[in-house]
Formats: structure tokens, sequence, C-alpha cells
């Protein structure tokens, strides 16, 4: 924090609390603004508010909310830039709620992460101010790896267990009810960012959610096969309704609240009398599930997508189908249609979306420019644009002319569902990673290119002289950094699917790298090109190291087994069996005698590469062993797992020696420091933390926007590299070790 904070701190809570909650405005009553504006950008004042159990991150929120900006541009002490500043930082303190709520000592970690890029002085100057601070060790990102400020994404909703498939939004837009794998749903107070209150009943995951006009009652459908109408003042299910024979897909009402329209697996519509709380008739036509409902604004017809990649317009008036649209060459997952009943937009697993005229029943035109499949779909309330959502982007279209306005990045993983606002400023996204995205779409052409890849960073290793960092994606690339800037080099193809694992020889020199397609991979990283290709496995290649002399490569796979290939023969030595799933990770020792191997059977082999041997087994994860590393002298391997934990193993003795908890989720990456004294783990619920394997002490944590699925650090034992799943790459360093001598 520093000295003034230090000195805060040891102050009684009555004086503390005097100071932090009339300093700002005894400033704004006396027109001082200059003194204002100081304390706003002093992480000295920030980060003991936040950590103040009778303030914290709302109270500073609402601080920066004690002027507007028309005022503080009359004031002779304020100019452009420093109206600027405070708003950038306040976005921050909004887009970090989710990460700070749970830790808040990250402040510092998110100002860098999302701040760095910037030349704003007032910004670099207390940038500055939080790199001096020595109280406790900290990761600062050197480059910009978090979604910055500006570039649409205003905060996060956490809260869900699972996989969010559903969301809607109060036409007042104040409120968005979201409904998830976990059964339940939660309702969540947009000003505020936090849950009013969870919705539970249903026995299976929540599919579907859509909310009455006067945002009274929120109606739900489920695996469980039912829908569930809910009370949005009390938070009480009302009533459900039966009839389904499989399970509820998509779920719309009426603009008068009276009528809820399902559609189903069981390859039926439903139309649901809410007042009489009975069935009122079924629709009947699609040869395969109905995956998606939408109906117009006066509730006389209602449009469905189903699997069988048709939509469907129906007249609700005479049950009847009026006409089916044909276009889409895979499944419909999602429909919206325009306020004045004219024209559909339907989303598609052919990656495209397309525009209906429902007066001609024509298609007017397809949206190209998702590489996935298209998952969900809004339009605004003036039908002049449409957000859509596939796998970890959202694009925003241009309904009058056809073209894409910007695409959306920060997700994670693939997007399930999307709302737009009333008033057309926000869309609120539901996605895989178990989050809530709300996003401004007035700011939304602001880009800023984070450091990434296209999809999950899965792997990456650094050079023995610390210069390079390599990365392999699903995006089928690998990628050359320069570790001093984090910014990238050069990028190798020849992959023809996923690339899930990499490693370097000790002379920086070579890259071998590992692919869904079976193969690996030698790269000469002087002239760019690749050297030869590696064929054995029968499946995925999941994971290779390389022995210190350069001479031997070891590849882990899907296939059960690990192979150790001849780097000069190109040819395969030998093959070791004994796992019984994936074989996911495998290390060396530095003598290149050994090879420690984990796999998804729950344990770690030990391996005699001199004989090809097993030599014994380490047993103790209670789930998929997901990564291992082994200290430089050989005498200890740490691992990682599903499980949530690391566990750090004598391998003379084959003996547990200790257990380090901390993670909340399976722990995907884990590498120790040259000198054996520190671990690195990073973590689905998407930290990293840096262990003291002296005493199992957790030494500093970093909190991602995404599951962290690699990690790797540089010979200094403070420079750290690591990837997550929705594409980004972290240059990290670690700060502050002083404070632990």
């Amino acid at each position: 924090m520093g000295e003034f904070a230090e000195k805060l701190e040891a102050q009684p809570l009555f004086f503390q609390r005097a100071y932090l909650g009339s300093l700002l405005p005894n400033y704004v009553k006396s027109g001082n603004l200059g003194k204002y504006y100081q304390t706003l950008t002093d992480f000295n004042f920030l980060m003991p508010k936040i950590q103040h159990p009778e303030f914290g991150l709302q109270a500073l929120i609402d601080d920066f909310n004690l002027v507007d900006d028309s005022e503080a541009l009359s004031h002779p002490e304020y100019n452009s830039e420093k109206v600027k500043a405070l708003n950038l930082i306040q976005r921050v303190l909004w887009m970090s709620a989710d990460i700070l709520d749970q830790d808040k000592t990250q402040l510092a970690e998110q100002l860098w992460g999302r701040l760095v890029h910037l030349k704003i002085p007032e910004i670099q100057a207390m940038l500055e101010v939080v790199k001096q601070r020595k109280v406790t060790p900290w990761l600062r990102p050197f480059t910009p790896c978090i979604t910055p400020p500006g570039r649409g994404l205003i905060r996060t909703l956490a809260g869900h267990s699972d996989w969010v498939k559903a969301v809607a939004v109060t036409a007042d837009g104040k409120r968005v009810i979201s409904g998830s794998r976990d059964n339940t749903l939660k309702v969540w107070d947009l000003t505020t960012r936090k849950e009013v209150f969870t919705l539970e009943g249903h026995s299976n995951s929540v599919n579907a959610v859509a909310v009455s006009a006067d945002g009274k009652v929120a109606i739900s459908g489920s695996w469980d096969d039912t829908l569930k109408v809910w009370d949005l003042t009390t938070g009480k299910e009302q009533f459900t309704l039966k009839g389904h024979s499989n399970s509820v897909k998509a779920v719309a009402v009426s603009a008068d609240g009276k009528r809820a329209i399902s559609g189903s697996r069981d390859n039926t519509l439903k139309v649901w009398d809410l007042t009489t709380r009975k069935e009122q008739f079924t629709l009947e036509g699609h040869s395969d599930s109905v995956n998606a409902v939408a109906v117009n604004a006066d509730g006389k017809r209602a449009i469905s997508g189903s699997s069988d990649n048709t939509l469907k317009v129906w007249d609700l008036t005479t049950r009847k189908q009026l006409f089916t649209l044909k276009g889409h060459s895979d499944w419909v997952n999602a429909v919206a249609v325009s306020a004045d009943g004219k024209r559909a937009i339907s989303a598609s697993d052919d990656n495209t979306l397309k525009i209906w005229d429902l007066t001609t029943r024509k298609k007017l035109f397809t949206f190209r420019g998702h590489s996935d499949s298209v998952n969900a779909v809004a339009v605004s309330a003036d039908g002049k644009r449409a957000i859509s959502g596939s796998w970890d982007t959202l694009k925003v279209w241009d309904l009058t002319t056809g073209d894409e306005q910007f695409t959306l990045k920060g997700q994670g993983y693939s997007v399930n569902a999307v709302a737009i606002t009333a008033d057309g400023k926000r869309a609120i996204s539901a996605s895989d990673d178990k989050t809530i995205k709300v996003w401004d779409l007035t700011t939304g052409d602001e880009q800023f290119p984070l450091k990434g890849q296209s999809y999950s960073v899965n792997t990456v290793a650094v050079t023995a002289d610390g210069k390079r960092a390599i990365s392999g994606s699903s995006d089928k690339t690998i990628k050359v950094w320069d570790l001093s800037t984090g910014k990238e080099e050069f990028t190798l193809k020849g992959h023809s699917d996923l690339v899930n694992a990499v490693a370097v020889t000790a002379d920086g020199k070579r890259a071998i790298s590992g692919s869904d397609n079976f193969t690996l991979k030698v790269w000469n990283l002087t002239t760019r090109k690749e050297l030869f290709t590696l064929q054995g496995h029968s499946s995925s290649v999941n994971t290779l190291a390389v022995t210190a002399d350069g001479k031997r490569a070891i590849s882990g796979s899907d296939d059960l087994t690990l192979k150790v290939w001849d780097l000069t023969t190109r040819k395969e030595q030998f093959t070791l069996i004994r796992h019984s799933n994936s074989v996911n990770a495998v290390a060396i020792t530095a003598n290149g005698k050994r090879a420690i191997s984990a796999s998804s059977d729950k344990t770690l082999t030990v391996w005699d590469l001199t004989t090809g041997k097993e030599r014994f087994t380490l047993n103790g994860h209670t789930s998929s062993v997901n990564a291992v590393a082994v200290t430089a002298d050989g005498k200890r391997a740490i691992s990682g797992s599903s499980d949530s934990t690391i566990k750090v193993w004598d391998l003379t003795t084959g003996n547990e020696l200790f257990t380090l908890n901390g993670h909340s989720n399976s722990v995907k990456a884990v590498t120790v420091t040259a000198d054996g004294k520190r671990a690195i783990s990073g973590s689905s619920d998407n930290t990293l933390k840096v262990w003291d394997l002296s005493n199992g002490n957790v030494i500093a944590s970093f909190t991602g926007e995404s599951a962290i699925a690699c990690c790797a650090i540089a010979p200094d034992g403070l420079t750290i590299v690591a990837g997550d799943e929705s594409g980004r790459v972290y240059f990290l360093r670690l700060e502050g070790m002083e404070a632990l001598t």
C-alpha cells in the first residue's frame, strides 16, 4: 500500500472511517476539486477504502460520481485528460468488481493489467506508485493482458457454479435474470452488480429464461422437461408447467404477459395460459429439437428454430403453421424478431446469421464473420442492430446495411445467450465460463489489441536464456514472443489441428510441438521453418518434454502411451505403457535419466529412460492429474490435479511430501523455479499462484478473466508467462520479493 496507507491502517477504525468517508465530500463541498482529483488517482487512498469493512468497492465507485464531467471541466484545475483518467479508473473498478469482491488485494494487478498501455501522465504516475509498493509480493503485468476500459466490457457478474445457458433483462434495464447448468436462476441488480436472489426448484440444467414486460415474472425452461414461473418481487416459484416429454430448450412470453411459448427436444412447441396455468395447445411440425422461439409484439405469431435446420412461423390465433424458412445448413440455435414483426434474425451451427423478411418470406442477407457456431442472437428495440454470440466473441451487426459494426471480446468460453437493454445501450451475455458480462454498446468500437491468440492458449515454454516465450494454441498455431517486451516475433503454422504442447531445446534453436492431429513437429527457430514431423501416436498428443541435451523428446497422448523420440535419427525409440487413461503431462529430470508422467487415471508414473521401465507410481490425487514439473536437482516433483490441489513428491522414496491447497477449481498448469524454492500454478478458477515450497504458503496471486491453461517461468525466477482459455497470453513479473526478507 505505501507509507501513508500503513499509517492510516494503524489508526483506530473510527478515525479511518471518518477520514475515508468525509475526505472527498469535504473537498467537493469546499470546491477543492484539485485535491478531489489527486485523491482519486492516489493508490494509497483507493486501496484502504476498498479494504475498509464499512466502505468497500461500491463506496469507492460512488466517490467518482460526486462530481460530474461537465462540472469538472469548468473548473480551472481540471482538463479533459484528468477527467478521462478518473473515468478510466472508475471503469476499471467496475470491470474488476467480481475479482475484487473475491480478493481485495488484487487492485494493483487489475490497474496495471488494464491501464499499462495508456500514455496519460496521471495514469502512469499512479501505476508507478503502485509498482514501488513493497508491503507484499505481487504479480505485475508488464503488458496489457486484461480487457481494458473502452472495449465495451462494463462489468462481470459471477456466482453460478456451472455454465450459464440463458439470460434475460427487464424492460427497465435494472435487473438481469440468468439460468445455469447448476440448476438455478439468479436475479441480479445491474446498478449495484449484486445478486438479488437465487431461484431454486429445477432438478436439472436451466436452458432458457424469459421475463414479462412489466418485469414482475420470469419463466424458465429446463432439462427436467418443465417450465417454472417465478415471482421476481418475492423470489418465489409461482407454479410449474408440465407437458413436454423431453428437455425444454427455449421459452418466450407474450407482450401482455398472458401466454408463454416453449420449445423442446420433443420436437414440439407448447403454448401456455399463464392465468389458468394450463397448456392451451401444441404446435407440431419440426422433425428435430426446437432450440429457439420468439414471439412478435402483438402476440399473434411465433417463430421457432430447430435442429432440423429450419425456422417455422406459426399463427397463434389459428394454431397453424404459416410457412417454413429454409437456408441454414446446420442447426438453428437462436432466433429474434424485430419490434415491428417484419423481420427475423436466426443464428446457426453453420457459423452464420440470416435475416428474413417475414412478409415476403425471403432471406434478405446472411451475416458471415463468426468462425464457429453462432449460439445466440438479440435485436435492439429500434430494429437497427443485432448482437450475436459465438465462441468467446460477440459481434454487433448493422441490420440496415448488413455490415458488421464491431466485435466484443472477453467473454472467455462459448457465448450461450445474449440480451439487449430496451435503450439499446447495453448487451448482456452468458457463457460457459460461468459468468454474465455486461457490455457498453456505445463504446464497443474502441479496440485495443490484447496479447494472445485466436483461441485457447494450451501450452507455453520459455527458452533457457529467458529471452523468448513460445505458445501453442487451439487456433493451430505456435507464436514466438519477445519475453522482455511481450511483443510477438513471429508465428509458426503447419499443424492441421489444435496445438496442445510445446517444448524448446536448451540452446533455444528448436521448438517441438504436439497436436490433436496425432503428430509432433520440430521447428527451426532461426529459419522459422518446420524441420520434420514425428508420427506414431494414434490419438491426440497432449504433452511433451525434451531432454537437456536436446537429443530426445518424450510425448504423452490420449492413446494412453508415452513415446520416446530420437531427434537426431527422427525415429521413435520406444513406447512407455502403463497408464489406463490419457497422458496429460510429462517432465524430465535434468540428467535425462527419468521422466514423470501425469494421467487422467489420477496417478503419476516415474520412468527410467535408460531401460524404458516404470520405476514406481505416485498415488494420492482423487481426480485427473493435469500437470507435472520436476525440480532441477531431480529430487522432487510437483503435480496439479482436477481435485484442485497441488502435491509435492519425493522422487527418491516415491512418497508424498505435502499438499498445497488454495485453488477453488481444477489445477491445469504447474512449473517450478530453477532454484526449486517456488512453484507456480494455473487453475480453472482463473488464478495464477506463486507458492513457497519451504512452507506451502501462497506468496502472490493473480486473477485473469478466464481459466489459466498453462504457465512457464524464466530462469530469473521472477518473469512468468501464462496462457488462458480465451486466448490471452499474460506477461507478469513477481515484484516485492524483498518484503519476504
